[in-house]
Parts: structure tokens; sequence; C-alpha cells
């Protein structure tokens, strides 16, 4: 039987664990708190991120990271993207020998501009054919819940991607594969942006036009910094680039979209934060993408409007109008 450690027990790590469960895997559910995990063990049901969902049998929690690391074929991460290196420095001796190393996280590092999969290979001390990522339009309730969709396994060994797909395929979830990793975690990096501005501009009232014009844009700029970084222009329009950017800007279960709609409402950027019970990435992540974006020579708006709003402190409406009266230029450029 495969085994599969999931190094982290919020909403999406629980649901991507029940996913691995009901695909046949035993399933090692890592967290932080020992209460939460010894809830889970004697309840069957994750109390703090998934209430009332009751956990496939496989799946077993724990707190300590040496007994979910153990004989795990699959080590996924699914942390906060920046205390990836963090955690994971620590959980490097737990490793088991082999084990494929698999990022759900959706986020640039700060300060090193560094993406996901780059991050793990640097600190795991592995070749890129160790690390996997998987991602997608994978809202994790509607998961949770059984609700069919799909996703993207990314890896440079397309061998290794088949054997995640087969791991994680269940009648409601099915998994493509692609070795395309920087296009795929580029996707989901960015779309948590596009996806705050989407939230701002409905916080705002503004109407469908105006969003249907950010999610747009904001796919073309994710373009062009794929293929600045050589990722396959193709990826964008797949699961992991439009398919992402759709649900989460169009979802009221995201995180990213959640919060940009409450600074669109004329929430500081504190007090957002304050009602905001899990990590919405686009919030850190604007500004190493912007970083990542400029280290390339791309220029990119939208993610300069997200960041000037979040961490700069402009008005929303002031820069909506330094967004729109950008000089004319051809669509394609």
């Amino acid at each position: 039987m495969t085994k599969a450690a999931v190094f982290g027990n919020g909403s999406w790590g629980t649901a991507f664990a029940m996913v691995l469960a009901d695909a046949g895997c035993e399933v090692s559910l890592w967290g932080r708190r020992a209460a939460l995990a010894d809830a889970i063990n004697s309840t069957g049901v994750n109390p703090d991120y998934l209430p009332g969902v009751e956990l496939p049998k496989g799946i077993t929690a724990t707190a300590d990271p040496a007994e979910a690391a153990r004989d795990a074929d699959f080590t996924v991460l699914v942390v906060p993207s920046q205390t990836l290196r963090e955690n994971l420095a620590a959980w490097v001796p737990d490793l088991a020998p082999g084990t494929v190393l698999v990022s759900l996280m959706k986020g640039i590092e700060l300060g090193t501009a560094k993406r996901m999969s780059e991050v793990v290979q640097e600190v795991a001390g592995v070749p890129a054919d160790r690390v996997a990522v998987l991602t997608g339009p994978n809202l994790a309730k509607e998961i949770a819940a059984r609700q069919p969709a799909a996703a993207v396994v990314a890896c440079a060994d397309e061998t290794v991607a088949q054997r995640l797909q087969t791991a994680c395929m269940t009648p409601y979830f099915r998994p493509y594969t692609n070795t395309d990793v920087v296009g795929c975690e580029l996707g989901g990096a960015v779309k948590n942006v596009i996806g705050l501005a989407v939230g701002i501009a409905d916080g705002m009232g503004l109407g469908d036009n105006s969003k249907a014009t950010l999610i747009t844009r904001g796919l073309a700029e994710t373009t062009r910094l794929g293929l600045a970084m050589g990722a396959d222009p193709l990826t964008f329009s797949g699961l992991a680039g439009l398919g992402d950017l759709v649900a989460t800007c169009s979802s009221p279960l995201s995180r990213n979209h959640t919060f940009g709609t409450n600074l669109g409402r004329g929430m500081s950027l504190e007090e957002t934060i304050a009602v905001t019970k899990q990590t919405a990435e686009g919030v850190k992540s604007c500004e190493s993408v912007l970083d990542l974006a400029r280290r390339h020579g791309v220029d990119m708006p939208i993610t300069e409007t997200v960041v000037s709003i979040v961490h700069e402190g402009k008005p929303p409406i002031v820069a909506l109008k330094e967004l729109m009266s950008r000089s004319a230029k051809a669509e394609r450029r």
C-alpha cells in the first residue's frame, strides 16, 4: 500500500489527505497541536478546519513529525509558503529515504523570490525529480465535500508525476500530469494576487466587466512572467493557469478573494487580517511576485497595483484610476 505523509492539517491539507485515503493510500496527517491530532483520531473529524466532515478510515493524525514521515512514499507539504523553509529544515532529518516531496503551496518566497519547489530542493537537498507540485482549481471545502474537481500534478520526471497521479485519483478528483513545474507554480502563485485584485473590485462595487478585465489581463501578465522564466505558455490556458484563476476570482470560498473584498469595502490591512482566520497567500506573495517580475524585467501592472493597496496604503479608488490611465498599447504586449 502507498503511504503518504501530509504535513499541515489545515483545511486544504486535511481535504487532500481525504483524497489520498479515498484513493487507497495510508495517510499520516501531521499538525503542530497534539490536542487537535487527538481530536481527529478520536472523532474522525477535523473540528477546527473541516467541522462536520467525516474523514476516511485511512487517515491517522499525529503531532510527531518523525511518526508522520516514517516510510512515506510521498511527503506532502501544506504549510504557509513563507514558513516552508523553517519548517522543512526541521523535518528533513525525519524524511523517509527516497520519498517524493509534494508541494501544495502557492506562493513565492519573500527575499529570495524562489518558487516553492526551489525552496524544497534547496532545503531538503534533493534533485528536481524528487519534487512534485499539485495545483489547480481546488477549493478545500468543495474537495472535502467530494464534489468533482481536477488538478495538475507536475514534476520534471513524468514517471514521478504519473505515480502521484495514481496515488490521488478518485471518482471525484481527477489529476492530470505535466512536466512544466515552473508554469504550474507561477499560475498558482500569481492567481492569488489577481484574486486579491478581483476581490477589491467586488468590495468597491464594480461590475462584471471590471472583474473580467482583471482576470483576463491578470492571466496575460502571469503568462508574460512565465515566458520570461521558460514556462510553456499552454500551461496558463489549463487547470494550473486559467482554471485556478477562475476558481479563486469567482468563489466566496477563496481566502484571497474574500481578503480583497474586505479591503475594497474600506477595511484597513490590520482590520482585514484580524477577521481572516486562515492564510491568504497573496497578501505576502504579491510583494515577492513583483520582486520576481522585476528581476526578469516583466511588466505586471495589476500586481503593482495590489502591492500599492495592500502594503503601501494607497486607497483602492486612487489605485484604480492610476491603473486605468496607463498608456495605450496593443493587447498582446
